[in-house]
């Protein structure tokens, strides 16, 4: 098959060439759909008013395949000198020294980093264009990590979860990873830094585990784990990244981390790989998380609930 002539995409002011769009990134199998360097560029055209405002002022690490799935993986952190001018880079401290990362701030750069096969956008839960700077993340997350691909054990344990956060006050967002579990993301203020939501990350998903042990643990090695879905905190450190809402996965049928709305959530046909670049922009478009407050919470207040919690 050819991978065709180079074409040219449209996106706001810029116009980016699409090399080779024919390429097959993710190869049709056991009745998994194929799709193209061009598809997936269309695909992120199209989701790109959903996706960029979970992008935008973030660091990136980036997933690249260049040959497709069955080819080599790239985890890209430092934007190559011959990325245009144009797209946006952030500086920031790493041990020894610094490292420049991409940051996805326009459709243009969405449709750049498709044309470098970069299928999956993993960020940072912090900005680096706020006063707080990147040491302070204005997200956390709660990394649902089910025994195998039991889906119904992750669903069950984001409604246990989701209680649980609602007794702290802190609106708790749904999320498939494309892979096989669920992320719930909680929006913070930014005032506070790594260690401190970490801290508070963890002594939240002790509590969970704690009350439901038996299906529940905290324990890092798997071999401890015994059939429990892991509550995994560990995103929330600097530096640290999760894959951003409505970015593909790098598996067969390129499956996309989608964001839900909690009656999904308690769907049984709703699973981890449910939607696709096929069809993962309709899901964008119901607005799943409409009902999600705009402003980050403090945890201040969590903080002392959590501490009544657990006298």
């Amino acid at each position: 098959m050819s991978d065709g002539d180079a074409r040219s995409i449209r996106a706001g002011r810029r116009t980016v060439c699409l090399h080779r769009p024919g390429k097959v990134l993710f190869p049709g199998s056991g009745g998994l759909g194929q799709y193209t360097k061009g598809d997936l560029a269309d695909y992120y055209r199209s989701v790109a008013p959903y996706l960029l405002p979970h992008l935008r002022g973030r660091p990136l690490m980036l997933e690249r395949h260049p040959d497709g799935l069955d080819g080599p993986r790239f985890m890209q952190k430092n934007a190559p000198g011959h990325y245009p001018d144009w797209i946006t880079r952030a500086e920031v401290a790493k041990e020894g020294g610094t490292v420049t990362h991409v940051v996805c701030d326009d459709t243009a750069t969405l449709l750049h980093l498709a044309d470098q096969a970069c299928l999956t956008l993993h960020r940072w839960l912090s900005r680096t264009d706020r006063a707080a700077g990147p040491d302070h993340p204005d997200r956390l997350v709660f990394d649902l990590d089910p025994a195998g691909d039991d889906f119904a054990q992750a669903r069950e344990a984001a409604v246990r979860l989701r209680e649980l956060l609602d007794e702290l006050g802190l609106p708790a967002a749904p999320m498939t990873t494309g892979s096989r579990g669920l992320h719930l993301v909680v929006p913070l203020d930014g005032r506070h830094d790594f260690d401190d939501v970490r801290r508070f990350a963890h002594d939240v998903a002790e509590l969970a585990a704690s009350r439901h042990p038996e299906r529940l643990t905290t324990a890092v090695r798997k071999k401890e784990r015994a059939g429990r879905l892991y509550l995994d905190v560990q995103r929330n450190g600097y530096a640290q990244t999760a894959v951003a809402p409505y970015t593909v996965r790098a598996l067969p049928g390129a499956p996309v981390a989608v964001p839900l709305s909690w009656e999904q959530v308690a769907d049984p046909d709703v699973h981890a790989r449910r939607w696709t670049i096929a069809d993962a922009v309709d899901q964008a478009r119901s607005g799943p998380w409409a009902a999600l407050t705009g402003r980050g919470r403090a945890l201040g207040p969590a903080r002392r609930r959590l501490a009544a919690l657990t006298r």
